[in-house]
């Protein structure tokens, strides 16, 4: 089976798109533009955090010997695969974080909050480049 990892690719973009908006003069020059921007960042962060763990659920999936064993397994055992497979450039506690910033970011809305997770976005938006490159490697070089 092949995987499609466009959305993936684009979530990723709109992310980069983004940061480097909401990190333009022009942002930086007024505070109102700055936070619609902070909070698209926020937005395309969470779009971004929920493709990267399906897609990288997904290719274990496709390469696992019993996918169906997959299905019952908690977020962090996911992880902690997708480590030992060479596919995260982060460990499970670093996922974790970025996973309460989603739920942080979703849930409720707080400035502080808000502020967190536009400042952890930066760092994410690095491990999804990552990963999506590890997931779209050529498996012979895998």
């Amino acid at each position: 089976m092949s995987l499609d990892f466009t959305a993936l690719r684009s979530a990723i973009g709109q992310l980069e798109k983004s940061l480097a908006y909401a990190h333009s003069p022009a942002a930086l020059a007024d505070a109102g533009l700055r936070e619609q921007l902070r909070n698209s960042v926020i937005k395309c962060l969470e779009c971004t955090y929920e493709l990267s763990w399906k897609m990288l659920k997904r290719y274990l999936e496709s390469t696992e010997a019993s996918p169906a064993d997959l299905d019952t397994a908690s977020f962090q055992n996911l992880i902690r695969l997708g480590n030992e497979r060479g596919l995260l450039r982060s460990d499970w506690r670093r996922w974790k974080t970025y996973r309460q910033a989603r739920t942080d970011s979703s849930h409720t809305y707080d400035a502080a909050k808000a502020e967190s997770v536009f400042a952890l976005a930066p760092d994410f938006l690095v491990e999804a480049w990552a990963l999506l490159q590890e997931l779209t490697r050529p498996s012979d070089q895998a």
